[in-house]
């Protein structure tokens, strides 16, 4: 490479670095709810017969919403419209989700009546056709009858809640009413001035949601006709100081000019949260020194420098996260430590081909320059490394698109990953690596590059190479049998659908003292709930998680009370909710989403490869999905969104590693060699075999780490992956490779058509 090239790459290079390094410096993370702790409430808003619930509307509605949690005294609440009718409430902090679903998703039309006198029977609250209605009287248990409204919440100004020291009558809720709402005050008040005392007459009646919240009556020193000037008054009704706040909040909110309905629901402690960071930044740190170990006793000096470059990732990739805003959830973390696997991946591809190239250069010649094998070997590794990124970049994409709440994390981290892994290992690398190489102490000591031999494995590959296309039928029999054995735990054991997928309530509680798994079942049992799933994890099972059909406050409460009788006082640590309706629609994404990545990664093999190459591959990676799926049906272990990022992630990792086996094989034919195309198979798995397994090893150190200290959620979620990390080597060596000898024997790929013979001119010229 001529060294002004050198050095442009040099200072781009140096530049990225600083600049990442100074947005990790300067710059905090955007934390998810489930890394700080709070609550998630998905909110639906719902046609009326005067109202469509169009985008319009929803933004009207957002905004009423808005007033109502900067009511709640919330730090950094997050509200933001989803498609055409749905809300995303997000509450730092909140760990009582019933309050803030009370709160923030009633009706709440304030109402201001004269009271005409009391009632014998109420029609059911609803206002007759002149406007009148009957209400419970809150302070004498009758009913009163309420003239139409005087007034509506749109005329107050607005509502505080306030401790009266004075008066003695405990929280109250200030009102200051707009101009000509303070008109219609004085007026409503200056004729129920004229009534003699004690005359229900005398009351104007507050309504909140057909319920009468105050009907006090006009003081004596109010004169008749004038009524109380100053565009204020109070509410009061013996509240508790939460009760004021939260009617303030809905009363200065205004009404929703649609209802709501509640979709989602989540909560969880800032406990969880900070133990999830620490264990994902722990098995990150583990992770990161066991590849970069493994990698440096590989390719020592190479190695050492990927290690490097490995580290500089970490940085890029955080810094991109952070600089982009985007919120880092617990899945993310997981495809942020993740993605440390998928960046050991180019290095390898490079440095295997790299000993590949030195050694056909011979060894004077590449010691002389031992830049010139590296060099190739960077330019032969980029259609493979382009290749399995842009397979895995494809089941990123399709989780951003179709997955909800935090598992969206995971693919804005995965997809930020992958696009800094390339720019480490195709640039930082290789920078590194070129510099390294041209020491004269370097070149006097071949050994040290890593380059000098071709390693234990392809030595022993090279001496007697695998027979394994001849025996293809026994391979699909294998392959046959475990799917078999996987389809049948699908059937008799059930996949074990999260709350996401079929509706309910998944509440994990922390005790306070170790509970049995039967015991806090059969607590559960007794409180009415059977067939609630109830797991005890955890510290000798202080981790109670239940799994309910039913979605009600009054349904978790009863369980809260009956997990307490068993096992001393519980605290809730996690709390999700999902309407049917909603699980109905994320099973419908869930399956879309994995339909489109079979389909995306077949159009795009189909694209770089011929058809029977991109069959045998997208083949080979349906059969490790069926297999991840028959695995958690035999565990019964839940599939959720998380789940379905684990399963994404296996599609892009099993095509990625059926893609580099594959294209070595295509470049084995292009050779022009006329050995059968069993032998070239048999070839190119020998080839490839030691960056398989050497990528393989770098991705089982992460996930490993993460399945001991992730916790639960995230336990799933390695097992899940390691699952598919472990089928996908396999399957690209017994399935993909088989089927693709199998499909081109059937399908040959046509012959190229001789060139025209050329001719020439009379004047000798080549026409």
């Amino acid at each position: 490479m001529p060294p002004t090239a050198v050095l442009r790459r040099a200072l781009l290079a140096l530049a990225v670095v600083a600049l990442a390094l100074w947005t990790a410096l300067t710059t905090q993370p955007r934390l998810g709810l489930d890394l700080r702790g709070g609550t998630r409430i998905v909110l639906e808003t719902q046609d009326t017969p005067a109202l469509r619930a169009d985008a319009e509307a929803t933004d009207r509605a957002l905004e009423v919403l808005r007033k109502r949690v900067d009511g709640l005294g919330v730090a950094e609440p997050s509200l933001a419209r989803a498609g055409e009718n749905r809300i995303v409430v997000e509450l730092p902090g909140l760990r009582d989700p019933r309050e803030a679903a009370e709160v923030i998703g009633r009706t709440a039309q304030l109402t201001v009546h004269a009271v005409t006198g009391t009632a014998a029977a109420a029609p059911g609250g609803r206002p007759a056709a002149d406007g009148s209605r009957v209400l419970a009287d809150p302070d004498g248990g009758g009913l009163l009858a309420l003239a139409a409204p005087a007034l509506t919440g749109d005329g107050v100004k607005s509502a505080d809640a306030v401790l009266d020291t004075t008066g003695g009558r405990g929280w109250t809720v200030d009102l200051a009413f707009r101009d000509g709402a303070a008109a219609d005050w004085a007026r409503l008040t200056g004729e129920a001035a004229c009534a003699p005392a004690g005359d229900p007459a005398r009351r104007v009646a507050i309504v909140l949601d057909d319920r009468i919240v105050s009907a006090p009556a006009v003081q004596a020193g109010v004169t008749c006709g004038a009524g109380i000037a100053g565009g204020s008054t109070q509410i009061t009704g013996g509240f508790s100081a939460e009760e004021a706040r939260d009617l303030a909040a809905l009363v200065e909110g205004g009404a929703l000019p649609l209802p709501v309905t509640t979709l989602e629901q989540s909560t969880v402690g800032p406990t969880l949260g900070a133990d999830a960071i620490r264990a994902s930044a722990l098995a990150a740190v583990i992770g990161l020194a066991c590849t970069g170990v493994f990698v440096i006793v590989v390719y020592r000096l190479l190695g050492l420098l990927a290690t490097v470059a490995l580290l500089l990732y970490g940085l890029l990739s955080y810094a991109a996260v952070v600089a982009l805003g985007a919120t880092l959830t617990l899945p993310g973390l997981a495809g942020f430590v993740l993605a440390v696997g998928i960046a050991v991946d180019a290095n390898v591809l490079v440095f295997e081909r790299a000993r590949e190239e030195y050694a056909a250069l011979g060894r004077t010649t590449a010691v002389r320059d031992p830049r010139r094998p590296l060099a190739t070997a960077f330019a032969k590794a980029w259609s493979a490394v382009a290749d399995s990124n842009v397979t895995t970049l494809l089941a990123a994409g399709l989780l951003f698109a179709f997955a909800t709440g935090p598992v969206k994390g995971f693919g804005v981290t995965l997809a930020l990953g992958v696009l800094a892994s390339m720019v480490t290992a195709m640039v930082i690398t290789r920078l590194l690596a070129d510099a390294a190489l041209a020491l004269p102490a370097v070149r006097r000591r071949p050994a040290l590059t890593g380059m000098a031999g071709l390693g234990r494995l392809r030595t022993r590959l090279a001496r007697r190479a695998p027979r394994l296309m001849v025996h293809r039928r026994r391979w699909y029999t294998v392959s046959t049998a475990l799917l078999l054995v996987a389809l049948a735990g699908i059937g008799v054991r059930g996949v074990q659908l999260g709350v996401e997928f079929t509706g309910g309530r998944d509440v994990q509680y922390a005790a306070t003292r170790p509970v049995a798994a039967d015991a806090a079942r059969a607590a559960v049992a007794a409180a009415g709930f059977p067939d609630a799933v109830v797991q005890a994890t955890g510290d000798g099972g202080r981790d109670v998680t239940v799994r309910v059909a039913e979605t009600d406050d009054s349904a978790q409460r009863r369980i809260t009370e009956a997990l307490t009788k068993t096992a001393g006082p519980v605290t809730v640590e996690r709390d999700d909710l999902v309407g049917p309706s909603l699980g109905g629609e994320l099973r419908t994404h869930a399956l879309l989403a994995l339909g489109l990545a079979v389909a995306a990664q077949l159009a795009y093999l189909s694209i770089r490869f011929r058809w029977t190459y991109a069959a045998a591959a997208v083949v080979a990676m349906a059969q490790d999905v069926l297999l991840v799926v028959g695995l958690f049906a035999w565990l019964g272990k839940p599939v959720d969104s998380v789940f379905l990022a684990a399963l994404l992630t296996v599609v892009g990792y099993s095509v990625n590693d059926s893609v580099v086996v594959l294209d070595r094989l295509r470049e084995i034919r292009r050779t022009g060699t006329r050995l059968p195309l069993a032998d070239l198979a048999d070839r190119a798995v020998a080839q490839t075999l030691p960056r398989t397994v050497n990528t393989g090893m770098g991705a089982l150190f992460v996930l490993a780490a993460l399945a001991v200290l992730g916790g639960d959620t995230l336990t799933d979620f390695s097992v899940a992956l390691l699952a598919g990390v472990v089928l996908g080597m396999a399957s690209t060596v017994f399935t993909a490779l088989p089927l693709t000898v199998t499909l081109e024997s059937r399908a040959p790929k046509p012959p190229a058509r001789p060139a025209k013979p050329r001719t020439s001119d009379p004047t000798g010229a080549v026409v």
